[in-house]
């Protein structure tokens, strides 16, 4: 029986009955339960890193992007009001759309 000790989507462990097997879980703490998900973002930011194709790419950046839902919600705010930080900052110092790639300044 492998053991995996990470945390998983809300609906695995379903998904793990139907298939016919066991599994232990445990509900997290508030300060557990941020860590993990913490972890769980380095990992599914490796596993974006590492994927080849635009398809594999967008599977891992819609991991990326539910754990920033969640990492938001434990901040206490919504994505709504991590969007609108995102824009004052893109309209303050622009986005990353330009690919401008600085090399060194100058005194």
């Amino acid at each position: 029986m492998p053991t995996y000790n990470k945390l998983v989507r809300d609906k695995i462990p379903q998904i793990i009955e139907a298939s016919g097997k066991s599994y232990t879980t445990e509900t997290l703490s508030e300060e557990k339960y941020i860590k993990e998900l913490k972890t769980k973002l380095g990992e599914e930011f490796g596993e974006y890193l590492q994927s080849v194709g635009d398809n594999e790419a967008l599977e891992e950046l819609a991991d990326v992007l539910e754990l920033i839902h969640s990492l938001t919600k434990v901040h206490g705010s919504t994505f709504e009001q991590l969007e609108n930080i995102r824009q004052e900052k893109a309209q303050k110092r622009g986005g990353f759309n330009e690919r401008i790639y600085l090399k060194e300044i100058k005194d």
